[in-house]
């Protein structure tokens, strides 16, 4: 089993709230965690929109950057970006939700996908992947 994380998945490592816990217990089933080479970029970005702690903000950045060195980083490339775009003219995705779908559909089965995004979960699901949730932790 692998452990892929879209950038909401990622993000919920490091926040509270439902998901947090859902994120969590998947990825202490198993130490191979992946991400597309976006997710990173994204959770940077995001981080900055969250809160207005600066303290906060800059500790859960820096726990960020800690934990990325443990991910197996899918690179954004042109296999990828085609497998996206395939994705993209089948699926209602925004091309962001395209690419780290693309990216988790390079990595040997059987994939946990963790994403909190209505619209991936279902292209998840299709693709193949057990997709947890709040409800089924």
């Amino acid at each position: 089993m692998t452990v892929a994380l879209d950038t909401s998945g990622w993000l919920a490592r490091f926040l509270d709230g439902p998901t947090h816990a859902v994120t969590l217990e998947a990825m202490r089933t198993d130490p191979d965690w992946c991400a597309s080479a976006l997710v990173l970029t994204e959770t940077l970005m995001l981080l900055e929109r969250l809160g207005d702690d600066p303290e906060r903000t800059a500790a859960v950045r820096r726990a960020v950057r800690d934990d990325w060195e443990r991910v197996h980083v899918v690179p954004v490339d042109q296999q990828c970006l085609d497998r996206a775009a395939e994705l993209g003219r089948t699926q209602p995705l925004r091309t962001v939700d395209a690419v780290h779908l693309a990216a988790a559909d390079r990595l040997p089965r059987p994939v946990t996908y963790v994403t909190f995004d209505p619209a991936q979960i279902p292209v998840a699901l299709a693709l193949g992947f057990e997709v947890p949730s709040p409800g089924t932790g």
